[in-house]
């Protein structure tokens, strides 16, 4: 690999290449989604996830995994719940995260959709319930800080959830999200 294509790896996170991938169709990152997972559901920690972005995932070693193993989806990042985060794709390269998709993208005035495009996922080791913890709104203050200094396209206005642009299939990353803290905690960081 060439230092270029390792331009859109955060130096924080520790890198988990993931197969599923592409290249982007045009360089432009415009918008963060942000997502909420945990595997098997309900259950934090363990290696699932990580199986799951890079398709090692045991469709035998729970009930639910036969249902999603053969599935082929990755995300930029994952925080997990003591703030550690795993990056499985180059920002610079598409993730395949968002599924079928639309955003109102208020600068074209118009809907949106092939999201993946354009937009950096991050994963936050969850469900729609439990708080997530300090640590995981300290790990995602301090990403999207190097996201938005590296895409100036990518501002606040322009990050949302799973559930935003999908809202008849996903609810991630849920009412357990603390929007406004989040928001909070990335205007100080940004004004610091």
């Amino acid at each position: 690999m060439n230092r270029e294509s390792l331009a859109g790896q955060w130096s924080q996170a520790r890198q988990v290449l993931s197969p599923n991938q592409d290249t982007r169709p045009h360089q432009e990152v415009s918008l963060l989604l942000l997502h909420a997972i945990s595997l098997p559901p309900g259950q934090f920690s363990g290696d699932a996830i990580e199986a799951l972005f890079t398709n090692r995932l045991d469709p035998h070693a729970h009930p639910f995994f036969a249902h999603i193993a053969h599935l082929r989806v990755s995300a930029h990042f994952l925080i997990r719940r003591d703030g550690q985060c795993l990056q499985f794709v180059d920002t610079d390269q598409r993730a395949w995260h968002a599924g079928r998709s639309y955003w109102w993208d208020s600068t074209r005035s118009s809907w949106r959709s092939a999201l993946n495009d354009f937009s950096v996922g991050i994963e936050l080791e969850g469900d729609d319930q439990t708080p997530f913890t300090k640590a995981q709104y300290t790990a995602l203050v301090e990403a999207t800080c190097w996201l938005m200094a590296r895409y100036p396209a990518l501002t606040e206005k322009r990050i949302t959830s799973h559930a935003h642009v999908a809202p008849l299939r996903k609810t991630d990353p849920g009412p357990a999200f603390d929007w406004a803290y989040f928001r909070q905690q990335l205007s100080s960081r940004r004004v610091s």
